[in-house]
């Protein structure tokens, strides 16, 4: 799954291209999208768990300018007994189509229960739904 995001003057830093920190907003946009269109926080939220980030790793491979327009692709690309991990992507774009790596990461993430706080193990029904989103994506 993917979203184009538009390199806006805001984004850019003092050297004129995305700022590092603004790649976490994009990333996260995207993010969103996924869990939206996959009812993921609804159906977690159902079971008293929230989704939270354990760990980001971003490489960044070349810089953004004004007027990119960028292509974030988010995948679920592996499960583990208490986390698991979304691959990204940001392209980008050349009439309408990935020209250029700008980053991937890989961000890692548990589930938490909201009522102790404390992280839960990956199993049951909710291991069944992520592993129906493995690999979906660009």
């Amino acid at each position: 799954m993917s979203v184009d995001i538009i390199v806006r003057g805001y984004h850019l830093d003092i050297y004129q291209h995305v700022n590092n920190g603004r790649y976490l907003e994009f990333l996260e946009e995207s993010r969103w999208d996924f869990l939206g269109r996959h009812c993921l926080v609804e159906q977690f939220q159902e079971r008293n768990l929230a989704i939270v980030v354990a760990n980001i790793n971003i490489n960044y491979r070349k810089p953004a300018v004004f007027g990119d327009v960028l292509r974030v692709t988010t995948s679920i690309s592996a499960i583990g007994n208490k986390s698991f991990k979304f691959c990204q992507e940001v392209w980008r774009t050349e009439n309408g189509e990935p020209k250029d790596l700008v980053i991937d990461a890989i961000l890692t993430f548990c589930l938490l229960d909201n009522a102790s706080q404390t992280t839960v193990a990956i199993s049951g029904d909710v291991r069944a739904i992520l592993e129906s989103l493995l690999e979906i994506g660009e």
